[in-house]
């Protein structure tokens, strides 16, 4: 495999968050993203623990939540972030309450993303904040409540707002985050020159299936 391929393979957080997902399909991610050494798979939390025993350390599990609407209390996403952690999630994406970014209760907002933090034990946190929905002063916001959170990421998207990852958002993110803070981009990466054009852009992450796919697809 082409070393700039396999450069981008790595940062491919191998995804399958499709309500109808079956086991099946979620052996199936595991296996693709162990072959083609992904950064991770992104699976449903009912899943987590199967998959966790599953790939026995071969890949990073990560889960979703507050998904896709992120309006759930704060207890309840702790509750599934611990859960999600107890059974062998390696990393955790959670939704920002985008009512709350709307009321300028960015307080609040950077109180829950730390409380996440903490029910998740060390493990990698990435903060979804459905571009989409926000406006630019919104999005700027949420960078400097996620740089003073202690989560290691910003997302941009659950894929299931009405709208994905763009090129302008990226470099938004990347202008306005802490160093400290990574970048993933979700939602709607279409083909290898989408995700070319995001890590050139700043994005240490992609949430994606169809990365996987087109070079599966390659090697048919």
């Amino acid at each position: 495999m082409r070393a700039e391929l396999q450069e981008i393979l790595s940062k491919v957080d191998h995804t399958l968050l499709a309500q109808g997902a079956t086991w099946e399909e979620i052996r199936t991610i595991c296996d693709d993203g162990i072959r083609y050494g992904c950064a991770s798979v992104c699976i449903p939390a009912s899943y987590v623990k199967q998959a966790a025993e599953y790939v026995d350390g071969r890949i990073p599990v990560c889960t979703v939540i507050g998904f896709p609407n992120g309006y759930d209390t704060t207890a309840a996403k702790c509750f599934e972030a611990a859960d999600a952690v107890k059974n062998g999630a390696t990393e955790v994406d959670m939704v920002i309450n985008v009512g709350w970014v709307k009321d300028r209760r960015y307080d609040d907002v950077l109180a829950e993303i730390k409380a996440v933090k903490a029910a998740c034990d060390g493990r990698l946190l990435k903060v979804i904040i459905e571009t989409c929905l926000l406006t630019d002063e919104e999005k700027i916001e949420m960078c400097r409540v996620v740089s003073e959170s202690g989560a290691e990421f910003i997302k941009t998207s659950t894929g299931f707002g009405g709208g994905g990852a763009t090129r302008e958002d990226v470099a938004l993110f990347k202008a306005h985050v802490a160093p400290h803070v990574k970048i993933k981009a979700s939602g709607g990466i279409a083909n290898l020159q989408d995700a070319e054009d995001f890590i050139n852009l700043g994005a240490q992450r992609l949430g994606t299936s169809r990365i996987v796919k087109a070079v599966k697809a390659m090697n048919e």
